[in-house]
């Protein structure tokens, strides 16, 4: 089917702090709480009127961009000012246009005015990533129809325009042979400071949810990491059933010599057997700009995924010219970047080399931001993903009420009801897509936009 036209008429956005229950410490940060970004959008889809579309995201702190003289404050503004870039841009565009249209007309533009800022690419990125998402539920719900049969036919006219490696029709094929995954599994992630043993622990139902996948961190010293696995591996082996893991040093092993050590410890040490047996992929073991000049060589016998070094359309297969067999799917990083890099990975794993996309993102809270890189995952066959933002924020956090009491009768196989609490439901392990598929993108509600306050932009520029 020909794409249908949108026109934008407004974007409106808005943000909601989320205190954690318990710290959660990766690569050299401890976050205790963190803004979630909310953005709506009004929308004309040709011929059918004006409808509203809606996205969710946690601006976490120094992720997106982890340089040391930063502050924490620093790296969430920077967040909210490529929010503040894009919404501009975005509503320059004049006439109507496909969905992924106005994101490709953009997203140079944006990257362009986001490093006059001093903003890296992958916070440069988030922005557009979030304003998408919300321009596609608008056009979802203009059509009535779900995000799986909508994506399916290429509603938003996705190409090859940013991707030319890839053929013409290469992504719209890739897309007429999805199928909603039915259910998708929760890998557990454990912190650098979470309990390892016993209560609490990442043996423990009560803390693990029932999941067979667990992403462990790392903290880039081969030693300290070998230790601390063994122990988690030694917690693990305890489980009445069959695991995996997967491994993330978010940039934290300093240089190839380091995460040599660390493979060599996993090939050669017994204490680590429980983990390295059962390993899938380690991610991103070294800093973004390091992993695009050192190509892996003999570690590239191993699965090595990148993840924050993918910050451009053309980041995978400069990975994978590396050595690298691997890239993580993260709406905050953009859901068609991540629908191009699952095309190219189906394509190359044709080939003969497995290549993978996998679920990589903890920080997606109850509510949109859950539900739609849920979505994006269930689409594009990510069967299991890091996917315990609950772990650390309860319930819809400060959410009114009647916001949770929403997309709970919204989504009654996704949440449930904790004494005063409404909770994300994992079920035997895994989260279940079935009402996803209401009109629009995996949403059967919006946040109470009356409780939400406008984003604090600064005033100025962020450095």
């Amino acid at each position: 089917m020909t794409a249908p036209r949108i026109a934008l008429r407004d974007i409106t956005l808005f943000e909601r702090p989320t205190a954690f229950v318990r710290p959660f410490r990766f690569g050299s940060v401890t976050v205790h709480a963190a803004p979630q970004a909310f953005v709506r959008v009004e929308l004309d889809v040709e011929g059918r009127g004006v409808f509203v579309g809606a996205s969710a995201e946690l601006m976490v702190p120094k992720w997106f961009d982890k340089r040391p003289h930063l502050s924490i404050d620093d790296t969430v503004n920077e967040l909210r000012q490529s929010l503040a870039i894009a919404k501009d841009l975005y509503r320059a565009q004049s006439g109507f246009i496909t969905a992924f249209g106005l994101h490709a007309a953009c997203i140079g533009a944006q990257m362009q005015a986001c490093a006059e800022h001093d903003i890296p690419p992958l916070a440069a990125a988030f922005g557009p990533a979030e304003i998408d998402k919300a321009v596609l539920d608008a056009l979802l719900r203009g059509l009535g129809t779900d995000f799986f049969s909508g994506m399916k036919a290429n509603v938003a006219g996705l190409t090859s325009r940013l991707a030319p490696d890839l053929g013409a029709d290469d992504i719209a094929t890739f897309l007429a042979s999805r199928e909603r995954l039915p259910r998708v599994a929760l890998r557990h992630t454990v912190g650098l400071d979470d309990v390892i043993e016993g209560e609490g622990g990442v043996a423990d139902p009560a803390e693990n949810s029932g999941a067979r996948y667990f992403k462990l961190k790392m903290n880039g010293d081969p030693e300290a990491d070998a230790r601390r696995l063994t122990r988690i591996g030694n917690a693990l082996a305890t489980l009445p059933y069959d695991y995996q893991v997967t491994l993330d040093a978010n940039e934290q092993y300093a240089d190839l010599q380091a995460l040599c050590t660390l493979v060599d410890r996993l090939d050669k040490d017994a204490a680590l057997t429980p983990i390295a047996s059962k390993l899938l992929y380690i991610e991103q073991p070294m800093p973004r700009d390091i992993t695009r000049e050192q190509p892996l060589g003999l570690l590239s016998s191993r699965s090595f995924i990148i993840d924050e070094a993918d910050d451009s359309w053309d980041a995978f297969p400069a990975a994978k010219e590396l050595g690298y067999r691997g890239i993580s799917s993260k709406s905050c990083k953009g859901f068609y970047k991540s629908i191009a890099n699952a095309t190219r990975a189906a394509a190359w794993s044709a080939q003969g080399t497995p290549h993978v996309i996998t679920g990589e993102d903890l920080t997606c809270q109850a509510g949109l931001g859950v539900q739609q890189d849920l979505a994006l995952g269930a689409l594009i066959g990510v069967t299991h993903a890091e996917r315990n933002g609950h772990h650390y924020v309860d319930g819809f956090g400060f959410a009114p009420a009647g916001e949770a009491e929403a997309f709970l009768n919204a989504h009654p196989d996704l949440y449930s009801r904790d004494e005063d609490f409404i909770r994300l439901q994992v079920t035997n392990g895994d989260l279940v897509t079935g009402s996803l598929t209401a009109p629009g993108f995996a949403s059967g509600a919006h946040p109470d936009w009356t409780a939400l306050a406008p984003l604090a932009v600064p005033q100025t520029k962020v450095l």
